[in-house]
């Protein structure tokens, strides 16, 4: 079992920059891939970026340029630094994590409010 915790959420004007992570605990050994989403009001859960276990980060384009996502394997954490945010931005930010074995976990996750 492996748990996810993120934080770091919360208001920001357009065109600023916000920082959000992710805790991971349990059996961390376990975890291959982690991942961040977004959901936005009324919208569908949408992938945003997914670092691996052997540090190969891919990202969705509309935030390639402007998001950075990275993972502290030292102590279990992953990143995500956001740039340049827009209004449609705006969403709660889940932390995903696929395993070697057992079904993929999320957090809980964290509001982001682009907003002027």
């Amino acid at each position: 079992q492996v748990h996810l915790v993120e934080s770091g959420g919360g208001f920001v004007q357009p065109g600023g920059s916000l920082g959000l992570s992710c805790q991971a605990s349990g059996n961390i050994i376990n975890i291959r891939a982690m991942s961040w989403y977004r959901q936005a009001p009324g919208k569908q859960r949408e992938w945003l970026a997914t670092v691996t276990t052997g540090g190969k980060i891919t990202y969705e384009d509309s935030v390639k340029d402007r998001f950075t996502a990275s993972r502290d394997m030292n102590v279990n954490t992953m990143a995500l630094q956001m740039h340049s945010l827009k209004f449609e931005d705006t969403g709660v930010y889940y932390c995903h994590a696929r395993l070697l074995f057992g079904p993929e976990q999320w957090g809980q996750g964290t509001q982001v409010t682009v907003s002027s």
